[in-house]
């Protein structure tokens, strides 16, 4: 069990990484998420149905991921739609998109190739350690040439100062643009591994994967402070694994499954909040010692 939460923790890593360059780079929300990773699943699987190899399958989830993105840039940036509203404006949109390439709610595997069957020859779980392991690998090996580029830093600064980056002559509205295109691809490649490994794809099954993302992000920042771009990059895959662990936990202690959104938010609440509580905790200890 603790080697299939390890496994689950580097699929869903890749889910967090594509929050994060937006999230936490760009600062705003991409609700978008909750439809471009079903629909990364949703191409993925109609993909492989069709004979197509499985690992061209995640390209395609990729591209698809990014078309979603553009659309919710373009929104936002030359539509002046709000960033939220934009991204639920595309989510809703995506759910007939994927009804349309899947032609049903629900879409199996069942007797299909999937990428983990190359590495069938390995111990149960461990071909989906190895190929999330090299996902996550070359996506943060990507992301850091990108982030390390003139077109990256401009990126960063429109992210830490617009109005100081939108000074030097950057176009920020192209940065935000790319950044969402770039953030829904990785989300895609994300639902096309966790399909893959499922089984299936499921047209709702975008529904609370920002809460799961956002928890890998946010468990990885408290874990580690005070750390470079790259590994605040490993922090969130640390922090996926952790959090799958703290879901088998609960598991194993008896609590029905029905209600583990319930508790995958709940998670996430605490950690949101632990900040705020050393922040308390300090601020008591040092009124005791003054008095």
């Amino acid at each position: 069990m603790v080697i299939s939460a390890i496994a689950q923790g580097l699929l869903w890593a890749v889910l967090g990484i594509g929050i994060f360059t937006t999230y936490r780079i760009l600062n705003f929300p991409d609700l978008t998420a909750e439809g471009s990773f079903p629909l990364g699943a949703a191409v993925a699987v109609t993909a492989i149905v069709n004979e197509i190899h499985p690992v061209l399958v995640m390209g395609l989830a990729v591209l698809a991921g990014m078309s979603a993105g553009l659309v919710t840039g373009l929104l936002y940036t030359k539509g002046k739609v709000p960033v939220i509203l934009a991204g639920i404006l595309v989510m809703t949109a995506l759910h007939s998109v994927m009804l349309y390439v899947m032609q049903r709610p629900n879409l199996s595997l069942l007797n299909h190739p999937r990428i983990f069957d190359s590495l069938a020859f390995l111990p149960n779980y461990f071909d989906a350690v190895v190929v999330g392991l090299a996902v996550v690998s070359l996506v943060i090996g990507l992301l850091l040439f990108f982030f390390y580029t003139s077109l990256g830093q401009a990126y960063i600064a429109t992210g830490d100062n617009e109005a100081m980056a939108r000074s030097f002559g950057i176009q920020t509205d192209r940065m935000k643009i790319i950044g969402l295109v770039f953030s829904n691809g990785i989300i895609a490649l994300a639902g096309s591994l966790i399909a893959q490994n499922n089984g299936y794809a499921d047209v709702n099954g975008g529904t609370g994967v920002i809460v799961i993302g956002l928890a890998s992000l946010i468990i990885g920042e408290v874990a580690f402070k005070d750390v470079t771009l790259g590994e605040r990059l490993i922090s969130i895959v640390i922090g996926s694994i952790l959090y799958q662990l703290l879901l088998l936990g609960v598991i194993r202690l008896g609590f029905d499954t029905t209600y583990i959104r319930l508790f995958s938010a709940s998670i996430l609440a605490v950690c949101l909040m632990i900040p705020q509580i050393r922040r308390a905790l300090k601020l008591d200890t040092l009124i005791r010692k003054e008095g």
